[in-house]
């Protein structure tokens, strides 16, 4: 009677929600990836009419690879595979660190070919990359530090992965997401983590209470660099470009 009890206990709706929710996450996250760049990548990687920068297609390999790992990594821990879950820990280290060098590479580097073939807003657009490369950095790096410490570590690594989205929500079609907007989907998803927080022990871990206000701030900063052309953006960015 006993052991009937504690099954019940453990499948109930939140401890599933509990159990299932990073491995269900990092999907939905591949989902959104893979929906968002649908849209552009035959025209603009595999079929384009005008060859982009090389780095574009390393750009694609590194951030692809770490939604991949994104997945791999969660289903690990899932099964309670920690000891596999950490050797990966050492790729997704190689991921972390090269993706924002590679991120910022391949902002600069398109905005210089977008400019070649008429694009006038590339200057003030580079903020967006820079921002977004920053913001997970911070996030990673944090998961890194903490990563001994599982409840501060899945969280962070949540709002990392997260961040990097914003490509893909910015690529849906405008009735799902209008133009400019696309830092919202990204705050959705991490809100999902909230909300699993809040459904299962009934308050907001410290990782989500601080990081998400930060990483709103972020994008409002980002946006209004953005929106309005801001002149000390504008210098920095235009020498950037060359």
């Amino acid at each position: 009677m006993y052991n009937f009890m504690i099954r019940s206990k453990a499948s109930t709706p939140t401890s599933r929600l509990a159990a299932y929710f990073y491995c269900v996450l990092s999907v939905v996250i591949a989902g959104v990836v893979v929906y968002g760049f649908s849209h552009t990548i035959d025209a603009k990687l595999i079929h384009p009419r005008n060859p982009p920068p090389l780095v574009l297609y390393f750009h694609a390999a590194v951030f692809g690879g770490w939604v991949v790992l994104l997945i791999i990594q969660s289903a690990l821990i899932r099964t309670a595979n920690v000891k596999l879950h950490r050797k990966l820990g050492f790729a997704g280290l190689g991921l972390g660190i090269a993706i924002p060098v590679v991120g910022i590479a391949t902002g600069i580097a398109m905005a210089r070919f977008n400019i070649r073939h008429g694009s006038t807003d590339e200057a003030q657009f580079l903020i967006v990359p820079f921002y977004d490369m920053v913001a997970f950095s911070i996030a990673f790096g944090l998961a890194v530090f903490w990563r001994k410490k599982p409840e501060f570590h899945r969280r962070l690594m949540l709002i990392a992965s997260c961040g990097l989205t914003i490509a893909a929500f910015n690529r849906l079609p405008a009735f799902i997401v209008p133009p400019n907007w696309g830092y919202a989907g990204v705050d959705l998803l991490i809100l999902f983590g909230v909300g699993r927080d809040l459904i299962t022990t009934g308050m907001v871990h410290p990782a989500y209470l601080y990081g998400l206000p930060a990483v709103i701030l972020g994008q409002g900063i980002t946006m209004y660099t953005y929106l309005t052309s801001l002149p000390q953006w504008m210098k920095i960015a235009n020498r950037l470009i060359g």
